[in-house]
């Protein structure tokens, strides 16, 4: 257990430091908000990547395979395809359009200059939808910070959350942006290690690849059956989380703090192969955690009990020292996604509603003051969400995906791609999408069908045809074509 708690401390201590050296650079509100746009292909590809993943990666993902097995995999080639295409087709586009429309340093703010939205509907309505889904996303990730801190050091649940809340309010409060995208990179080099070492020892454990194989066979063939206990629409539910990459703000921001839109491709090379190995390395814990838990003696009762298979498998494979660092490894997931969430909601807040509300024109300082209250305001409001441990950590996150991307992602992908979108097409796909969502989950309907599928596609048909049957804004039109000039030329 020391040995343990000195990896940890030297974690934490790591963090805060970075945390520090955020504020000692974050001079206005745009640095602490989007960084001065100043991340390079390498930072904006594991920032995006480690505050994407969290604690699904390290520990919903590698449950959900011991439990199911390789049928679990189609969730992660959804996710991969997604993250590809979002890349691809977002990521430059964004960029470059986001600076074009007056500066914009948010999604919401994006939005209103996109499309001269001088009502300030749009930006009030898609800030509202940030806080209420970050919300429930953010108490998500802290129950998973809480089951690893149960799990590993046999600490109270409630005391693992207020570690885990404390020192992620401490340097997102302090050091802003920058901040979390620098302890992003060292989280998702961290995790990126972890999810390469488990794989390995296991299969040398199991005595290498054709022995490992024969041995899930042995345990259980149809854990190699791709599937087992689902269908058709089951595969097209778990394949449908890739569409969520194109609305979640705490992803996209990392496009818009990109240097230069050239910077997306070879972020898309880094951010891909960090993914894909890190997937990978998870989904092969979990499969063989499963044969080697077994020939121990050990099982999982449930699904939320089997979340905790790359925790258990660090505890036993490995050296306290080791294992203390595969356990950065899970709380580095956790904290990644937490802090881009709460500065992205605060973000919203302090931007898109504040500065909206605000009478008078507020100083630098005194939004950056906002920004970090709203970090706590947040923070405090996810952790009484988080107090009680009564769902899977993949259930919770699953919700907050699906309604970010039914509610963002035909929006920001036709807004940069369709000039005859109207502002009132926007603001249709955005609430039908989210409406979609909440409904459908209220309706039970989620267990057939992914809810995200449903809002998407309502989401598009809402804003293809609202926007034609509103008269179009010449403005908005002639800002339209001046984006695609300055892209071709970035290009």
């Amino acid at each position: 257990m020391s040995y343990m708690m000195i990896s940890f401390i030297l974690y934490l201590l790591l963090m805060l430091w970075i945390g520090w050296y955020g504020y000692k650079k974050t001079v206005n509100h745009a640095d602490y908000a989007l960084g001065g746009r100043a991340l390079s292909p390498a930072t904006a590809a594991l920032s995006a990547g480690a505050s994407d993943m969290s604690g699904w990666l390290m520990l919903g993902l590698p449950g959900s395979m011991y439990w199911m097995g390789l049928s679990a995999g189609w969730m992660a080639v959804g996710l991969m395809i997604g993250a590809y295409l979002n890349w691809l087709y977002l990521a430059p586009r964004l960029r470059t359009f986001t600076e074009v429309a007056n500066n914009s340093i948010t999604i919401p703010s994006f939005l209103e200059n996109r499309f001269a939205d001088r009502a300030k509907m749009l930006r009030m309505m898609s800030g509202v939808i940030i806080i209420l889904f970050f919300t429930m996303y953010v108490s998500a990730t802290m129950v998973a910070g809480g089951t690893v801190f149960t799990t590993i050091l046999d600490v109270n649940y409630h005391t693992g959350l207020w570690i885990v809340a404390g020192v992620t309010i401490f340097y997102t409060f302090f050091g802003g942006f920058l901040a979390v995208s620098w302890t992003d990179v060292v989280q998702g080099a961290i995790m990126l290690l972890a999810l390469v070492l488990v794989p390995i020892v296991l299969i040398l454990n199991l005595n290498g690849p054709t022995e490992t194989i024969t041995a899930v066979q042995t345990l259980d063939p149809k854990l190699l059956d791709i599937w087992r206990g689902t269908s058709v629409v089951g595969v097209i539910s778990l394949l449908a989380w890739g569409l969520g990459y194109f609305g979640q703000p705490h992803i996209i921001v990392r496009f818009m703090a990109m240097r230069t839109a050239k910077d997306a491709k070879p972020g898309r090379r880094i951010g891909m192969t960090w993914m894909i190995i890190s997937m990978i390395g998870a989904m092969i814990s979990g499969l063989l955690g499963h044969v080697y838990l077994s020939s121990r003696g050990i099982s999982f009762d449930s699904k939320e009990e089997a979340e905790r298979v790359f925790v258990l498998l660090g505890d036993i494979l490995f050296h306290p020292l080791i294992t203390g660092f595969i356990f950065c490894a899970i709380i580095a997931a956790v904290m990644s996604t937490i802090s881009s969430q709460l500065l992205v909601t605060s973000s919203s807040l302090t931007e898109d509603l504040y500065k909206v509300l605000r009478q008078r024109t507020p100083s630098e300082k005194e939004l950056v003051y906002i920004g970090r209250a709203a970090v706590v305001a947040v923070a405090v409001v996810a952790l009484l969400f988080a107090w009680e441990q009564n769902k899977t950590i993949l259930d919770l996150v699953g919700h907050a995906w699906a309604g970010f991307g039914a509610a963002f992602g035909p929006l920001m992908l036709l807004s940069l791609y369709w000039k005859r979108m109207t502002k009132w097409g926007a603001l249709a796909g955005m609430v039908v999408g989210a409406v979609t969502v909440i409904a459908w989950v209220f309706a039970g309907l989620d267990k057939q069908l992914y809810e995200i599928v449903p809002g998407f596609i309502a989401s598009s048909v809402a804003i293809y045809i609202v926007s034609l049957c509103t008269k179009k804004d010449e403005t908005v039109t002639e800002g339209f074509h001046t984006f695609l000039r300055v892209f071709k030329e970035e290009k």
